[in-house]
């Protein structure tokens, strides 16, 4: 695909990018694909995924008490648990605002690890990135934000999204799906949407304007970015997903350029 090529005109120091199809089929890949970059908040979407296996395992429930008082797993997975972005304080009614919170995800681990008796950094090992043969990603901290990994492994979960066997297909669709429907708040460096909406732990892109993926992308897409210069969307519509990791942090150059890109590499799907 040419339009990977793009990334070469981006002002940062190292960059790399792969589109890959459900069934696993790269479709083009640029820069050095096994560099291991750190993924910031692009870790969300992984201990998602993790939260989910756990759901599937009986381990915990989406509904039940996580977090702040009348706080679920769910609100926390969907950033409407009221928690503030980086601190352990309530400022907000569960459910009733869409706070995006690095603290609800530290909680969300907490809670997992305590499920399941399994610090949380190891079962997220054990439960995504072991069956899906990612062996360069570690989680090395926050489950929020401290995920390094490369371009390589994340097309292997990005095509796992698209058709998953590591989650019944119900339950990545739930994922996809708007919780909580009509919840304003802030997308961190785009400003005030309303709605803004948000799955499970994955950002779903809907109508926001502005907004790091394309104009054309459809309103289905769903992924995460990340503050290191990161993304990852899939886009059900066009049937493939892309991945970009850079070592330059989100700023104006990436808001500029990660909307072409993307429009660019759609226009070739």
């Amino acid at each position: 695909m040419q339009s990977l090529a793009l990334i070469e005109n981006w002002p940062v120091p190292t960059a790399a990018a792969a589109v890959v199809r459900a069934d696993g089929a790269v479709l083009g890949a640029h820069g050095p694909t096994d560099h291991r970059f750190p993924l910031a908040s692009v870790t969300k979407p992984l201990a998602a995924f993790a939260a989910l296996v756990a759901y599937e395992e009986g381990a915990i429930e989406l509904d039940e008490p996580a977090g702040p008082e009348g706080s679920t797993v769910r609100h926390l997975l969907a950033h409407t648990s009221g928690l503030a972005f980086d601190e352990h304080r309530v400022t907000s009614e569960p459910g009733a605002r869409r706070l995006y919170s690095n603290a609800g995800f530290e909680v969300l681990g907490d809670h997992i690890a305590k499920a399941t008796d399994i610090p949380f950094a190891e079962y997220l090992r054990q439960a995504v990135f072991e069956p899906l043969g990612m062996t360069a990603t570690t989680l090395d901290g926050s489950p929020a934000k401290d995920g390094v990994s490369t371009v390589d492994d994340l097309v292997r979960f990005a095509a796992e999204m698209q058709a998953p066997r590591l989650l019944d297909p119900r339950t990545v669709a739930e994922a996809m799906t708007v919780q909580y429907p009509g919840t304003k708040g802030v997308l961190p460096g785009y400003g005030h949407q309303n709605p803004n909406d948000w799955g499970l732990g994955f950002e779903i892109r809907d109508h926001k304007s502005p907004h790091w993926t394309g104009s054309s992308s459809s309103p289905r897409t769903f992924g995460h970015f990340g503050q290191s210069g990161t993304f990852l969307w899939v886009d059900p519509d066009a049937g493939a997903a892309c991945v970009a990791l850079t070592d330059r942090a989100f700023g104006p150059w990436a808001a500029e350029v990660w909307p072409q890109f993307t429009d660019a590499v759609r226009a070739e799907l």
